[in-house]
């Protein structure tokens, strides 16, 4: 319970510690492009993008779609946004080594940090403490991102009934999943890496049920007793299969 709590307060610190950063990062990023330095990426054996360069990539990204496409957008699959994706996704290519393959997974986080933002906006400054709306004027810091017309459309989707009624839905399904992923913005293919990394191990992958179980340990570092617990069937099913298939003597 303790960990849900510290989890949903820094939330949105860590949403819009997420925004500078971006900025920043575009800033140093663009610098270096124009200095000859293209930045590598690198993915693990999943497809999973890792470090290094791997958080450097999401938050240039996320920088990108926060600049090229309005709040407004809620549909990202809209033919409309097309050319604003192909701006995106040839920004990406100038700064990044990255393969022409990669373009739908970069588009999918784009997709992604772009919704995160407007959850981020919402609910930062037009929610109070009980959830009900509030009339706020359009932050400052955002004015640069965002127009005064796109935060008026913005607000006013937001008090429409049917809306209300999508959102509330969404929410109640997301804020309460079995097992909840305690990471933040750390991927399965970047936690992996650190864990590696962390014990120095000479394997490329670890178990699935060891991987999982450490994305649900939140900053007490103490895995919750039902974690545990499916962590341990889990554990268990593999030491059989693996006697079954002469794995282990």
């Amino acid at each position: 319970m303790a960990d849900n709590q510290q989890e949903e307060v820094s939330k949105k610190v860590s949403a819009e510690e997420e925004i500078r950063r971006g900025i920043t990062v575009m800033r140093r990023v663009v610098q270096g492009r124009s200095r000859g330095i293209i930045l590598d990426v690198c993915w693990n054996n999943q497809g999973q993008l890792i470090e290094p360069n791997g958080h450097t990539l999401t938050s240039f990204i996320g920088a990108l779609v926060r600049n090229e496409i309005p709040i407004t957008c809620d549909d990202w699959r809209n033919k409309e946004l097309n050319e604003s994706k192909e701006k995106i996704w040839s920004e990406i290519k100038r700064c990044f080594n990255i393969e022409e393959e990669r373009r739908g997974f970069c588009m999918k986080l784009a997709g992604k940090l772009l919704r995160g933002f407007r959850t981020f906006l919402s609910s930062k400054f037009l929610k109070d403490a009980d959830g009900n709306f509030v009339d706020a004027e359009l932050p400052k810091k955002y004015e640069s991102l965002i127009s005064a017309e796109e935060w008026e459309a913005f607000k006013s989707k937001r008090q429409d009934p049917v809306f209300q009624r999508i959102s509330a839905t969404n929410r109640e399904r997301a804020s309460s999943p079995a097992y909840p992923y305690r990471k933040g913005r750390v991927g399965y293919g970047r936690l992996e890496q650190s864990m590696l990394q962390k014990e120095e191990s000479s394997e490329t992958s670890l178990p699935a049920h060891v991987l999982w179980k450490e994305a649900r340990v939140g900053k007490s570092g103490v895995p919750q007793e039902e974690v545990l617990h499916v962590y341990q069937k889990c554990k268990t099913r593999g030491s059989i299969w693996r006697k079954e298939e002469g794995h282990v003597s």
